[in-house]
């Protein structure tokens, strides 16, 4: 599963430069998927393809957030996700709406960084 950061969020900026995969934004900002990765293009769900530069909506303008389709949970970096590691409040958690495997972590590592 990926993590999340919740609404208990101090905006204190620890958790973004521990994330490998740049799947950590500041609220309000913008972000694409080729930040921190090798990505050119990406398939969305929908079938429809986007330039990896292209920024995106940030998901939350209010708090930092994790864009759960780049995060990995650190699965292939780390033993344990370093935004949970350095979060002093404990608001890095488990998504309960984002599930996957190791497996699928590993992927969408290797997806990611051309591995």
């Amino acid at each position: 599963m990926a993590i999340m950061i919740t609404d208990e969020c101090i905006n204190c900026g620890a958790c973004e430069p521990e994330c490998p995969n740049t799947a950590i934004y500041e609220g309000g900002v913008e972000w694409t998927w080729a930040d921190g990765t090798d990505l050119k293009e990406v398939a969305l769900d929908d079938g429809e393809v986007v330039d990896a530069t292209e920024a995106q909506e940030p998901y939350s303008d209010e708090f930092y957030y994790i864009v759960s389709g780049k995060c990995t949970e650190c699965t292939g970096f780390h033993e344990e996700p370093q935004c949970a590691a350095v979060c002093p409040v404990d608001c890095c958690v488990d998504d309960p709406d984002v599930r996957e495997s190791e497996d699928e972590l590993l992927g969408k590592k290797e997806w990611m960084h051309n591995e």
